[in-house]
């Protein structure tokens, strides 16, 4: 994973340039941000079992899934479903605080989707719930933190889709 930072000043290092322009203005953007995206990484933090205890409750809880034969019965498999949403919420976190998607891809979606059609995990109820754990976010930190989670989310969304 590389933050805005790195993935910036890298590439004017490996020219020997100094920085300038769009790169001069990622950064700047980058900074900006960067109280929203502590901010709500720090709710995030101190808010994580009930985000991840809502968002089942919106997504998951009262569909054909939890019940006997379902995806998340028995427990085991309930709390298998949210342990992958506790790393989902955390990994995305990560990202948003780095400004950087990459994270995602090295340690969540790597190989995610073929993991879970081998052990017959369904994806549109994990992408249901990947959606709601967007709206429980949003409610927590706000909007504008929202929309810089929601990237992330997004993310998975499509690598999951």
């Amino acid at each position: 994973m590389q933050d805005t930072i790195t993935s910036v000043i890298n590439p004017a290092d490996e020219k020997g340039q100094y920085l300038e322009g769009e790169a001069l203005n990622t950064l700047k953007k980058y900074f900006d941000s960067g109280t929203v995206r502590v901010k709500a990484a720090t709710q995030i933090s101190s808010s994580a079992a009930s985000i991840i205890s809502e968002t089942v409750e919106k997504s998951l809880l009262y569909g054909d899934i939890t019940l006997p034969g379902g995806n998340m019965y028995p427990t085991r498999r309930y709390a298998a479903c949210l342990r992958d949403l506790t790393y989902f919420l955390r990994y995305a976190t990560y990202a948003m605080l780095a400004a950087d998607s990459s994270i995602l891809d090295e340690r969540v979606l790597n190989g995610l989707k073929d993991t879970y059609s081998s052990l017959g995990v369904p994806i549109e109820p994990t992408i249901q719930a990947v959606q709601a754990m967007k709206e429980v976010v949003t409610q927590r930190v706000g909007t504008e933190a929202g929309q810089e989670m929601d990237t992330y989310l997004d993310h998975i969304v499509s690598g999951l889709s």
